[in-house]
């Protein structure tokens, strides 16, 4: 693999300027399109609880929120949304929810388990927060390959700013260093434009990538949730979550990078324009549609249409209009 690229604080604030611009996208696309060529893999997301034990400030289903209307799917309800992605061509399943203590490490496993033993060709992947070493090992040993822990960022003052007390930016960094010592295939990200958030912070976060190295790297819009602490803050912008891609991208030229669906929230071509960036991954929604509004981390979220599973045939013809292809494997990053 090449050596690493990377990128001064000026060099930075110049292309946060705006400057070059146009240059940054165009070499982002053409390092993602010499080793992942014009794939875009999709991920099959299924949001299975919206209870969490953190009151994290940005975050709509914290657990301080009164207002939100909690749920769990039963272990047969994530099963038929395996079952659905599969037949529509998903061969990654994401399980994310919040911190939520009736999953238990039992219950975890028995879950990975029944994906594992029904779908043994799917990548499994996890969003569930931070555990200690030894869940993890064994949510691996279960059939997990994959695990998704945004840090959020690198500077612990600003980490100060959005989280409580209770929660720490060295644990969170453990968890991912455990994560990736593991074996998993291991997603670290950040909010674009989160309050608090300067030029020197986003240094930070770039700098930890780059340490860090992990195999996915998820950026999104921060965008404000009506009933948090940070309501009535303002959202971030997509320009620079788009520059922030394209930086990603060649700093870390093989990381599998999703266009989120924040991104498409606050901007109606936000996708597209991060697959331009040098992004290669989205991730569709598998849920139960009578859940989909119910897993409120920001307001206004895109949860019907294109984004939703069952527009997957719109997204294709989206995806090959800006000259990509959808591809249904899993996925793999590749060295």
């Amino acid at each position: 693999m090449e050596a690493k690229q990377n990128i001064t604080m000026d060099q930075l604030l110049y292309l946060l300027e705006g400057n070059e611009a146009e240059y940054l996208r165009d070499r982002a696309w053409a390092v993602r399109s010499r080793i992942y060529g014009n794939a875009v893999y999709i991920r099959g997301l299924i949001e299975f609880t919206n209870h969490c034990r953190n009151n994290c400030y940005y975050c709509g289903i914290r657990r301080g929120n009164s207002h939100a209307v909690r749920y769990r799917l039963s272990d047969e309800e994530i099963m038929e949304c395996c079952h659905l992605g599969y037949g529509l061509g998903y061969r990654t399943f994401v399980l994310q929810g919040g911190e939520d203590p009736y999953y238990t490490d039992n219950r975890i496993c028995k879950l990975i388990k029944s994906i594992r033993d029904k779908f043994p060709d799917c990548a499994i992947t996890l969003s569930i927060g931070e555990k200690n070493r030894e869940s993890y090992q064994r949510y691996f040993e279960a059939g997990a390959d994959r695990y998704l822990l945004r840090h959020e960022t690198a500077d612990m003052t600003h980490y100060g700013k959005l989280h409580p007390p209770e929660l720490s930016l060295s644990n969170r960094m453990e968890c991912l260093r455990n994560l990736k010592e593991i074996g998993y295939q291991v997603g670290a990200g950040f909010m674009v434009g989160s309050p608090g958030q300067t030029a020197r912070t986003l240094y930070k976060d770039l700098q930890f990538l780059r340490e860090l190295d992990p195999h996915m790297v998820g950026i999104g819009p921060f965008i404000p949730q009506h009933d948090t602490p940070f309501g009535n803050c303002a959202a971030g912008k997509a320009e620079m979550t788009v520059t922030l891609l394209a930086i990603v991208r060649l700093l870390l030229p093989h990381v599998l990078l999703p266009a989120t669906t924040a991104l498409g929230t606050i901007e109606h071509q936000g996708r597209e324009r991060g697959l331009l960036a040098g992004a290669n991954v989205i991730m569709p929604n598998l849920s139960p549609k009578g859940v989909r509004k119910k897993y409120t981390l920001y307001d206004n979220k895109i949860c019907t249409g294109e984004e939703a599973a069952e527009g997957l045939e719109g997204l294709k013809k989206s995806v090959e209009g800006i000259g990509c292809k959808i591809v249904c494997d899993r996925g793999d990053y590749r060295l």
